[in-house]
């Protein structure tokens, strides 16, 4: 029996990152003997083992068969013949394919650290093409790598051009789509992962709403990058920058999808798109099964960013409307959160990357000003039942107009 270190703990290593997690992969064994050793067996398809005290993963080195389209048609043999090189082949990346020896040595059938050295990411073999999920890790490793210099080889980007024209990307489920995309999100630039995918054809096939956007013109005197599509991208990229939470960038992501069903005939201006936008975004988080919070955020943004963006012009109660709309008296958190996916919408715009947005100020202190009348002055003036609401709600204007006279001045 050996036991080797193996995938993105030995890559992660080699590159100087933390590692986080480390994974093995055991040869010459059997799950008897393994058993016997103290590993408890957790795996479903093939032989995976926890390790009794560190609960690393160490799995038999196995061999694996297409059998049936999808990333579950497969069959798997683990056995004590199956060789290391046997088990590292059928990995995706040579970059993921290098194992370490117990007593540190490298075993690198597939030549995976010249490929980090030249920061290229390129399939092991042509088994490549049986998993379609590799579309998407693909995508997300460029992602993650991207401000490191790491590019996709051609030759790779070819095959999974090939898969989709297979329709190998139409077999993905939404929840593993879903899963890719929000770890890719999280990384500091995220546009690489839908830009990776847009270039293989499978942002058509997963996310068509994204993909509809490019080649939309927008009004180059608001956004002198004039494509919709890598407006967005952009705007993802200033959220990962402002180091915003994931419910953030997506709503970002999402927040234009309403330019897409724009008549030709009204481009390069999209009157009603946030209007047009909100079913696609439903549509969108219903089919990719997107949390509820982080659908109902993107909601809001998508309805009410252009609101957001001209707040300074709306009267009193209209400003007051559009806080209740926006969570700001009830969920301060989620107003926070809607407020920074409209800074990211701001700024993600060519030659606007660092431009001032007043907005957010100007709505947390009317979110402050709103906040101070309290349902407890009213009731204490004797109001009650229906008529706190409603005495509420005119007494809030009434200190919105006053703070906006104050405004004015001021300025």
């Amino acid at each position: 029996m050996k036991k080797y270190l193996v995938g993105g703990a030995v890559r992660d290593a080699l590159l100087g990152l933390p590692v986080r997690e480390k994974d093995w992969v055991v040869t010459g064994a059997t799950p008897e003997e393994m058993a016997e050793q103290g590993y408890r067996p957790v795996g479903k398809d093939f032989p995976v083992f926890l390790h009794p005290q560190t609960k690393e993963e160490y799995a038999l080195a196995r061999t694996e068969r297409k059998t049936a389209r999808g990333y579950r048609g497969f069959s798997f043999h683990a056995g004590p013949e199956v060789t290391l090189e046997d088990d590292l082949i059928r990995r995706d990346l040579t970059v993921n394919a290098i194992a370490q020896d117990t007593d540190g040595t490298l075993i690198d059938p597939y030549s995976g650290q010249r490929d980090l050295q030249d920061k290229i990411l390129r399939h092991v073999s042509p088994a490549f093409l049986e998993d379609p999920v590799r579309i998407l890790r693909v995508a997300r490793f460029a992602t993650r790598f991207a401000p490191l210099g790491f590019r996709v080889a051609e030759e790779t980007i070819a095959l999974m051009r090939q898969m989709v024209a297979d329709g190998e990307a139409d077999a993905l489920v939404p929840e593993r789509v879903w899963r890719e995309c929000e770890r890719a999100l999280m990384h500091d630039q995220p546009s690489t992962f839908f830009y990776t995918l847009r270039e293989c054809g499978a942002l058509a096939r997963v996310m068509p709403e994204i993909d509809a956007l490019f080649g939309v013109p927008q009004r180059a005197d608001y956004h002198p990058e004039i494509d919709t599509g890598v407006h967005t991208l952009m705007c993802i990229d200033v959220a990962a920058k402002l180091n915003a939470p994931l419910e953030v960038r997506v709503a970002t992501l999402l927040h234009d999808l309403g330019k897409a069903i724009t008549p030709q005939s009204e481009w390069p201006s999209h009157r009603m798109h946030e209007v047009r936008g909100v079913p696609l975004v439903e549509e969108f988080c219903a089919r990719l099964r997107v949390p509820s919070d982080h659908r109902d955020l993107a909601v809001l943004v998508t309805r009410d960013h252009l609101n957001v963006h001209r707040c300074a012009e709306l009267r009193p109660q209209t400003l007051l409307d559009l806080l209740e709309r926006m969570q700001a008296l009830r969920k301060p958190e989620v107003f926070e959160q809607a407020l920074q996916a409209c800074l990211s919408d701001a700024r993600g715009r060519k030659d606007f990357e660092q431009s001032e947005y007043p907005q957010v100020p100007y709505l947390q202190a009317a979110a402050e000003v709103a906040r101070a009348v309290q349902a407890k002055d009213v009731m204490a003036a004797g109001f009650s039942g229906v008529k706190v609401g409603e005495e509420l709600k005119t007494r809030r204007i009434a200190a919105l107009k006053d703070w906006k006279t104050t405004q004015v001045s001021s300025h």
